[in-house]
């Protein structure tokens, strides 16, 4: 698995003197005393008071023929012509394989001529001449991470930075492979100085993957590190490099960031929601937001998502304090950020795969006690009142990003409503379900002439048995109304979005519409007797790399790249092969009972690999395994799922972090 880079930290005037001196004169071999500096500025190049904005292509083109000049060239005008540049996007990253593989007689880095036949310093002039940065990447290692084995900077520092700044580089992306097991934080500090010596401002991004903990010495060495492996475009590998980064608020400040690694938003493996998660969280935690599709290919709902200038404000905010976690019980996450005016951004996410109700209050976010609040939705650029709860019924997936004031015209907005859905989206078709929708002022006014709508997919029967209006809702009180759903005989089983609306008006007469998406699962029982999983639908499925395969291994791409599952040199025809961390659900019904398989880590990726396998029946573990490794055989496992209506299986990284984590639910049979 190949990983990146990404820091930045900020300095006054006086710490990048004193970090010049210190490059120019170790190299002379000379000792330099220690020179006072501020405390929060550490790297000495007074650059990155804000997270990083721009693009790399790694995540869109690694090292194929796509990336090239006219792909860097097509960037920067993009950037201008969509307005991403008037956004604060800045930086037109280059990322591995821009360079021949060997160097010239002199010593000296060169481009490869095919891709950049102008060279380096062409493509720089070009980007500054569109009012934007240029960004470049090695290793600090004798080679980069590419299998061409392309030239790294170990024992180049002092000549390739000053090559880099004769081209006109603003940032470097420095990597960590080939690094001949020299002590990371020399070879970063190493290249520090070198960047220092140039005298040019270079943004100095340390990609050592969080092997060795950079969030705890990085920020006197660069300007962002990264704290994880590589991201790739799924909802599990995203979800598992979000959780690593959130614990390390206390690490990141102006000039300073934790790098939970580049954006996958466009890049197709994701849906609209996710990427929306994606995009939220990452400005949430003052996350570096390099853009890492190609924007030549994408559609308008990436530029919508990647051009919010509410969520780049939240990323972007001077404070530049990273968000930190209030709670995550049950996957219903809210993650609150302190901005500079004062006002506190609220991330309501919902991890799982169905709505859920996720709440916190403006107190518990950090907020003085208040009459009311204002309280601005950052996606739906709608403002609202609320009396001092805020929450939100948040789609599967999604995130509710919030923006929340103690101020004083509060009276001028409407009043916030919760809008809920009760009881289980799982249908079987042909059958009726009920459900109960509930629509609550959360406002410090009421909400006047209220009504409730809930809506399917076409053919569906969807019926109210109760009211469905209310002329008036003090603060507190909710509109009830019961629903009976029926799909039509003969539905195939999968998803199917309902989506409840209530219409409402402010005292002052303004008309209020909101909506809520929800998913209905069409299921179907499975049929009695024993038999395999692999052999059911899944409910739902999310994955670390690559999707979950049915009865092979995880090859972490495409679907269909597996191999024959096998542990310990064992082979097994049936079962399910995943990649940390993963979830996939299956629908039982309440008429199964026992779950059994042979677990462990596949054969396929060596030495490597560190899982821990769970069983969960409506929420509840019911079997689980201990930190398994590639060394160990098959373990059995089995579960008492008597009752459940959702089985769920689960694996963990085994508390390492993600690498080369393939796992396997061997023989996974299910008794019904």
């Amino acid at each position: 698995m190949r990983h990146l880079p990404t820091r930045t930290t900020r300095t006054s005037h006086r710490g990048v003197i004193g970090a010049l001196l210190a490059g120019l004169l170790c190299a002379a071999g000379a000792t330099v005393p220690a020179v006072a500096d501020s405390p929060a500025p550490q790297a000495g190049n007074g650059l990155a008071l804000t997270p990083p904005m721009g693009f790399n292509n790694w995540n869109s083109t690694h090292c194929r023929t796509e990336f090239n000049e006219a792909m860097v060239k097509g960037i920067a005008d993009i950037f201008v012509e969509k307005g991403l540049k008037d956004a604060g996007y800045q930086y037109v990253n280059l990322d591995d394989c821009w360079a021949k593989p060997q160097r010239n007689a002199d010593g000296k880095l060169e481009a490869d001529p095919q891709r950049f036949p102008n060279g380096i310093k062409s493509v720089a002039d070009y980007v500054h001449s569109k009012g934007l940065k240029i960004g470049i990447y090695t290793s600090a290692g004798t080679k980069t991470c590419d299998s061409l084995g392309l030239p790294g900077a170990l024992g180049h520092e002092y000549s390739d930075a000053q090559q880099f700044a004769d081209w006109g580089i603003d940032y470097l992306k420095y990597d960590n492979c080939n690094n001949q097991g020299v002590d990371a934080k020399q070879r970063y500090t190493t290249m520090r100085d070198a960047l220092a010596a140039t005298g040019r401002p270079i943004v100095y991004s340390i990609c050592e993957w969080g092997e060795n903990k950079p969030w705890e010495w990085a920020g006197e060495i660069g300007n962002l590190w990264r704290t994880t492996g590589d991201i790739n475009d799924s909802w599990g590998s995203m979800l598992s490099i979000m959780k690593q980064n959130l614990p390390l608020a206390a690490a990141a400040g102006p000039g300073h960031w934790n790098d939970p690694d580049m954006l996958e938003v466009g890049n197709g493996g994701m849906t609209d929601t996710e990427y929306r998660t994606h995009f939220s969280m990452w400005s949430v935690m003052a996350a570096p937001l390099l853009i890492g599709s190609d924007l030549r290919k994408a559609g308008p709902e990436t530029f919508e998502i990647l051009s919010n200038h509410e969520v780049i404000a939240v990323d972007q905010d001077p404070l530049g304090k990273q968000g930190t976690v209030l709670s995550s019980t049950g996957g219903r996450w809210v993650v609150t950020k302190e901005m500079q005016d004062g006002s506190r951004v609220v991330a309501l996410f919902n991890e799982t795969g169905s709505a859920q109700r996720i709440s916190t209050t403006a107190e518990a976010a950090g907020l003085p006690k208040a009459t009311a609040y204002t309280m601005r939705d950052l996606w739906e650029h709608t403002t609202y009142n609320t009396a001092g709860s805020i929450s939100a019924t948040v789609p599967a997936h999604g995130t509710v990003l919030l923006r929340i004031t103690a101020d004083r015209k509060w009276a001028a907005h409407p009043p916030a409503v919760q809008l809920d859905l009760n009881g289980s989206p799982l249908v079987e078709a042909g059958r009726t379900a009920a459900l109960t929708t509930t629509v609550t002022d959360l406002g410090r006014t009421p909400a006047t002439k209220v009504s409730a709508a809930l809506t399917g997919p076409s053919g569906w029967q969807v019926k109210a048995a109760s009211p469905t209006g209310s002329p008036a809702l003090p603060t507190g009180r909710a509109l009830n109304t019961r629903w009976q759903v029926t799909a039509p005989a003969g539905t195939a089983t999968g998803t199917y979005d309902l989506t409840l609306t209530a219409q409402y008006r402010s005292p002052t007469g303004t008309r209020v519409r909101s909506t809520v998406p929800f998913q209905a699962h069409v299921v179907v029982a499975p049929p009695a007797g024993a038999g395999y999983l692999s052999d059911l639908p899944q409910l739902s499925a999310a994955n670390g790399w690559g999707p979950v395969e049915k009865d092979t291994s995880n090859g972490e791409s495409r679907a269909g790249d597996g191999n024959p599952l096998t542990i310990g040199g064992a082979v097994f025809a049936k079962g399910l092969g995943v990649h940390a961390d993963s979830t996939v659900e299956f629908y039982t019904g309440k008429a199964c009972s026992a779950v059994t398989a042979q677990v462990g880590v596949d054969d396929e990726k060596g030495a490597k690999g560190t899982v821990a396998f769970e069983v969960w029946a409506d929420g509840t573990k019911v079997a689980s395994t201990g930190v398994l490794t590639n060394a160990m055989p098959a373990q059995p496992l089995s579960a008492d799922v008597s009752g459940a209506q959702v089985v769920r299986l689960v694996v963990t990284d085994g508390g390492d972090g993600v690498d080369s984590d393939h796992a396997d639910w061997a023989d996974l049979r299910i008794t019904c």
